[in-house]
């Protein structure tokens, strides 16, 4: 697998980067994970004989806003977007007339698919999701290709299916909004210390953290903070930032 970054920023852009979405390059798929701004991108590395398969953790706007530009893609083995159950409708809702051009009407193909909590397969990989902890209904993913695995915990709690997701991944992808030490039950989200905990009890090879809160993260330099901090609980912890690039 090779993983691209190319958004890493939470809630919204600003000089460290553009809001979340994580490129996944198997040997016969394209996975994009969440499309935040960042999603304009991708077109970077779509090719024409892969398909495309976008999988949605939930719908909060910085997850979501990329969709946006979906009209400036060629996808010619089409698109299926992978989200939670229920979530569909609200997504044809919004990526619509008046707010965007809709689904319906691109140039290519695309199915909407609503995800079980069972395994899914389809073009060369595996994936299984879970429910995460968060203030709306959000969905983890642990996907396996190419005799690689990666888990990818979006916003969320500290939550035992994040556990189950992450069990022995090669590499395991999750949020970081919160800073060192701040926590709060009614918004859950993971910091530093949370994310590396549950790297530790999941046995991972690899950490990397995205989703940095962008009020809360102004720069690079409070990112490198966490990664210390994350690091001392978690020898291999790493954050990312915009447009770093990974063979796993």
């Amino acid at each position: 697998m090779n993983v691209c970054f190319l958004g890493t920023n939470g809630w919204y852009d600003s000089i460290t980067g553009h809001t979340v979405c994580i490129l996944v390059e198997t040997d016969n798929a394209i996975v994009v994970l969440d499309a935040g701004s960042g999603l304009y991108k991708a077109q970077r590395y779509f090719t024409y004989e892969k398909p495309v398969h976008l999988f949605l953790s939930h719908l909060h706007l910085d997850h979501i806003i990329g969709l946006h530009v979906l009209n400036k893609f060629l996808l010619p083995q089409g698109l299926t977007i992978h989200c939670g159950q229920g979530m569909s409708e609200y997504l044809k809702a919004i990526i619509a007339a008046p707010y965007s051009m809709p689904l319906k009407d691109l140039a290519y193909r695309v199915r909407i698919n609503e995800l079980e909590d069972d395994l899914y397969s389809a073009d060369g990989f595996k994936v299984s999701c879970a429910q995460m902890v968060h203030s709306v209904p959000t969905i983890g993913f642990r996907f396996e290709a190419d005799g690689k695995s990666l888990a990818y915990c979006p916003d969320t709690g500290y939550c035992e299916n994040a556990i189950r997701l992450a069990k022995r991944v090669d590499f395991l992808i999750t949020e970081c909004a919160f800073r060192t030490g701040e926590r709060d039950d009614h918004w859950p989200h993971l910091n530093p210390e949370t994310a590396a905990m549950l790297a530790c009890e999941a046995e991972v090879k690899q950490l990397a953290l995205v989703h940095f809160d962008a009020y809360r993260y102004p720069d690079l330099q409070s990112r490198k903070i966490a990664e210390s901090v994350a690091q001392s609980i978690f020898t291999h912890s790493m954050i990312t930032t915009d447009d770093q690039c990974f063979e796993i």
